[in-house]
């Protein structure tokens, strides 16, 4: 099945169901598939064709899904674009995927328009919002005048629909490719593994599109059922907003990082329960380790149980998950999925007995691999399984226990950092002579980047100076939160507990 058909087979059952609701906007199944036709319509009109790369540079919002499945229902490829990315860092990986089209919104545009000349192969932007000095087409006029007509194109379930771009360094972008195959497979398996059904209410709050934990388990698994979609912008410091919203929209399914669970607590023991919120039936959390200690305070606030996933988005979105009748272990990210294999290995790719720590590997629905990267793909993937740089055990109950990491990767509330992007922008300040950064434990983030700098001799510089030159050029998830100025470099330590 296609994402094109799963949507359509959605429309036929609740087509006048309320799909996706923002603030005052509420989208209806049958709206969000005649929109996603304007902009298939549009997209044709401008000369894109099947497995062509259209670029989405847009925050959360009912225009994510509807431009989305307008993209994968003419058999082109969605490009997922993270809005907190500087110039730089979205010329890597516009420089890599060729698209033929940008959808952006403003302000996230902006700092983009005066290097887009550099982009030979994009012929054609959309911009949401002011159009600026640029005459790029209006997404609110493909909307006023676009035909909302239903596009006849002949899709494969190996057709790839969209590529998202991993952790890696953006000087060696990897951009994952997945196919509407596995997309589908995925989104029915976790919407079993969650109970989902068509009365649930799915709350999405600081947990980006552009990731796979919110585009599949989110959006993908309340298209398929039928559910409604409830987008709360903001980020944690609005985290009062939300819990308001839940209590009004009657959300049952949260997804969040361990972070927003984290502040949860916090605004807890500080401020008491304030809101109603026992429409609530399922807390999933996933993206990063969960501390025990943030579950038990979760529960003894709330009295809700949060019920920890485990995945990446090379396998697609989550590959174990904690019973959801309540039934796990408390540590654990719970028993293997349908559909999943799961083994723990040696440094040979030996297999190792239940209780010993190793590689975690799978087989299973996966990526197809990355764009156009045969290398590193067959670095991650050997024979059949997908080496995922995470170490963990199994217990003998089944129960896969996280217990640290290979992969040179920072996690910074839910978000993967590569350290490469960090050190290489630094490397170009003209008084750094070297650095390195890693990942420090942090008991409210999981992690924080700290950064340790040897500068050239005679030069002097301060914490703020080298924390805002790394702001102008990366991601503010990416700033250094510590800057540690040091005669030398600590060696790399890979493999670091979580």
């Amino acid at each position: 099945m296609s994402l094109k058909l799963m949507l359509e087979n959605t429309v036929r059952r609740y087509g006048k169901k309320t799909a996706i609701v923002l603030s005052d906007q509420r989208l209806s199944y049958a709206d969000l598939d005649k929109d996603s036709n304007k902009v298939a319509n549009a997209l044709i009109k401008v000369g894109v064709n099947k497995g062509e790369r259209v670029a989405m540079l847009l925050n959360n919002g009912p225009e994510f899904a509807i431009i989305y499945f307008g993209i994968v229902k003419i058999g082109a490829i969605a490009v997922l674009l993270d809005t907190n990315f500087r110039p730089d860092e979205l010329a890597s990986f516009l420089a890599d995927s060729q698209c033929r089209v940008l959808v952006a919104e403003n302000p996230a545009l902006e700092p983009l328009v005066p290097v887009l000349d550099r982009f030979e192969s994009i012929k054609h932007v959309i911009v949401l919002g002011a159009k600026g000095e640029r005459q790029f087409q209006s997404y609110q006029e493909i909307m006023a005048t676009g035909s909302g007509r239903r596009v006849s194109m002949e899709l494969e379930p190996g057709d790839i629909a969209h590529i998202t771009y991993s952790s890696g360094p953006s000087s060696q972008p990897r951009g994952i490719m997945m196919s509407h195959r596995c997309l589908v497979a995925e989104t029915a398996i976790v919407a079993e593994a969650f109970q989902q059904t068509a009365q649930d209410i799915m709350m999405l709050y600081s947990l980006p599109l552009h990731h796979m934990f919110g585009l599949l388990a989110g959006l993908f698994v309340s298209v398929y059922k039928g559910s409604t979609t409830v987008i709360v912008s903001g980020t944690g410091l609005s985290l009062e907003h939300f819990l308001s919203t839940v209590e009004r929209e009657k959300g049952t399914v949260f997804l969040g990082v361990p972070y927003i669970f984290a502040l949860a607590v916090g605004m807890a023991e500080k401020e008491g329960i304030k809101h109603n919120l026992s429409s609530l039936r399922l807390c999933v959390s996933a993206g990063a380790p969960l501390p025990v200690d943030v579950v038990q305070r979760f529960k003894q606030f709330y009295g809700f149980d949060i019920f920890d996933f485990y995945g990446l988005s090379e396998a697609i979105c989550l590959v174990t998950g904690q019973p959801v009748d309540g039934s796990g272990k408390l540590g654990s990210v719970g028993k293997v999925l349908p559909g999943w294999e799961v083994k723990i290995v040696d440094d040979n790719g030996q297999e190792l007995p239940m209780n010993q720590s190793g590689e975690i590997i799978i087989s299973g629905l996966m990526m197809t691999g990355y764009y156009h990267n045969p290398q590193a793909t067959a670095g991650v993937i050997k024979n059949g399984w997908l080496y995922s740089g995470d170490i963990g055990r199994f217990d003998e109950a089944g129960y896969l226990f996280i217990t640290g990491r290979k992969a040179k990767t920072i996690i910074v509330k839910g978000q993967n950092i590569y350290p490469e992007d960090i050190e290489m922008v630094l490397s170009r300040h003209p008084k750094v002579a070297g650095v390195r950064v890693t990942g420090t434990p942090d008991k409210l983030r999981g992690e924080v980047v700290r950064a340790v700098v040897t500068l050239k001799e005679g030069e002097v510089a301060t914490e703020q100076e080298i924390k805002q030159f790394c702001l102008e050029r990366l991601a503010s998830y990416k700033v250094p939160r510590q800057v540690i100025f040091s005669n030398s470099l600590p060696k790399l330590v890979v493999g670091k507990v979580r």
